[in-house]
């Protein structure tokens, strides 16, 4: 597999050159002129003195030139990396640090930095952790691991379509093109030959609009576009929308259902990581006759085996006993940007080659796999496992509960307790006295918070993952206050 084998999907796209491949809210790139746009961008990042090997730094609002210009990254023999425009400078100036880059592509052109790293050969972009549980880790991605990881999805998807030939819709991409998320759902659309929508900045209305403009029967959303949509009264409809996967974070099945209920649109979980791409999710065939899975992340890809291994470190040998989900994928990422020879990466992995994902979950009498959630954020209560997710659950069946995260606080008898951060809908009053006595009907008393505090929102990552890092450390100083 040539180094720039992920550049073919966008120059060896099905499409004429007349017919619009690449467009936004304002804009549309037909194929030929995204081809030519692509090799303008390409020749002049070889002027301006790029080398294969090294890296570009791309720094882009989303669209169709932000599409291109990773590209002709790519058709240049570099290495791509993404970054948000709306980061802050000091942000920005880390990545370059990090990942050595010896250019810069912003909205006005080319800059060349003094950057010097050279690459191994078909390494093909960085990208970055969710940094739910700590700083953030560049994880470097090749070409024929991307190419394994598209066509291991696309496998699974197809497995069962009736109709190979039909042209797909084209593919809404509602989140940032500086994200992992992003760049797989491009990548992903040209791989199935679908034309691809971006948006610039994700809205409601903008959604809606853009998925009756173009047809769009399926897409993906995080779960906050999914709260977002279900919240918003003047979005009423979302036809001919017949799927959307939920990506880049846990989604609650309550607000599925609300979604469900909302637009008679199916949602569909999936799974995977930076390291490892998705490795789990739902086939058609599993949506139609599965429907009681709900919540459910699906089942394993093609070529990819999962385990559950329990507290001892043995394997589970009965359906839904919950541990830690181990994942074994035909390919995984190289590393990161900070240590090339992989050796975090290989730190987790056991003697069969299974990654420790770091989660903890199940897998039912059917092969779903089930989410419970982090190993980093069970609760330990004084030897009785809390898993937040759970108590969550519970909680926004409260009216008046917006959003709602648990997390452990110290506690100098029990070790760890749970505590609540709540976040009330515009202009509720919630009783503490309400949340508790709901918990105490749904939970064992040991899983009822023992504490209750409101926030205005919750700290989330920029792929909207909940950072419960923040919260614990909001708790340690309630507990410093509340003590003097």
């Amino acid at each position: 597999m040539s180094p720039a084998a992920l550049a073919s999907l966008l120059l060896d796209h099905p499409f004429a050159d007349a017919e619009p491949l690449l467009l936004s809210p304002s804009e549309t790139v037909t194929a030929g002129e995204a081809r030519h746009e692509v090799h303008a961008i390409a020749d002049a990042l070889i002027a301006a003195g790029v080398k294969s090997g090294q890296a570009v730094a791309v720094q882009l609002p989303d669209g169709p030139r932000a599409i291109a210009t990773m590209f002709a990254v790519w058709v240049a023999g570099a290495i791509f990396v993404p970054v948000n425009p709306r980061a802050p400078e000091p942000e920005v100036l880390h990545i370059l640090d990090t990942t050595g880059a010896v250019a810069r592509v912003a909205v006005d052109g080319i800059a060349m930095l003094p950057g010097s790293r050279t690459y191994e050969p078909g390494t093909a972009f960085v990208t970055w952790t969710s940094g739910t549980t700590g700083a953030p880790k560049p994880i470097l991605h090749s070409h024929a691991s991307y190419v394994e990881l598209l066509d291991r999805v696309v496998g699974s998807i197809r497995g069962d379509r009736r109709d190979d030939n039909a042209r797909p819709t084209p593919n809404l991409i509602p989140v940032s093109l500086a994200l992992n998320a992003g760049i797989y759902n491009v990548l992903f659309g040209l791989r199935v030959g679908a034309a691809i929508v971006v948006m610039d900045r994700f809205t409601t209305t903008g959604f809606a609009t853009l998925v009756a403009r173009h047809g769009i029967q399926s897409t993906v959303l995080p779960p906050a576009a999914i709260t977002m949509l279900a919240d918003d009264p003047g979005v009423t409809a979302l036809a001919p929308l017949r799927f959307v996967r939920s990506i880049t974070a846990p989604l609650s099945p309550l607000q599925a259902r609300r979604f469900i209920d909302k637009f008679g649109v199916v949602v569909l979980n999936g799974y995977g990581q930076a390291e490892i791409g998705e490795v789990i999710g739902w086939s058609a065939r599993d949506a139609r006759e599965h429907p009681e899975k709900l919540g459910a992340l699906g089942r394993p890809h093609p070529g990819v085996d999962v385990k559950i291994v329990t507290d001892d470190g043995s394997p589970a040998d009965d359906p839904d006993v919950i541990g830690r989900l181990f994942v074994r994928a035909p390919s995984m990422a190289r590393g990161d940007a900070t240590n090339a020879a992989g050796a975090d990466l290989a730190a987790r992995l056991d003697a069969e080659g299974y990654l420790d994902t770091g989660d903890l979950g199940r897998v039912d009498g059917d092969g779903f796999v089930w989410i419970e959630g982090r190993v980093s954020d069970l609760i330990n209560r004084g030897g009785n496992k809390v898993y937040p997710d759970q108590v969550e659950e519970v909680l926004r069946l409260v009216p008046g509960v917006a959003e709602v995260a648990v997390v452990g606080a110290s506690d100098a008898r029990l070790g760890e307790v749970p505590v609540a951060f709540v976040v009330e809908v515009d202009g509720a009053t919630v009783a503490d006295d309400d949340l508790r006595a709901v918990c105490r009907a749904h939970l064992a008393p040991y899983k009822v918070p023992v504490a209750f505090h409101r926030i205005d929102a919750l700290p989330r990552s920029e792929v909207g993952k909940v950072l419960r890092r923040e919260l614990a450390g909001a708790a340690a100083e309630a507990d410093r206050r509340d003590a003097t």
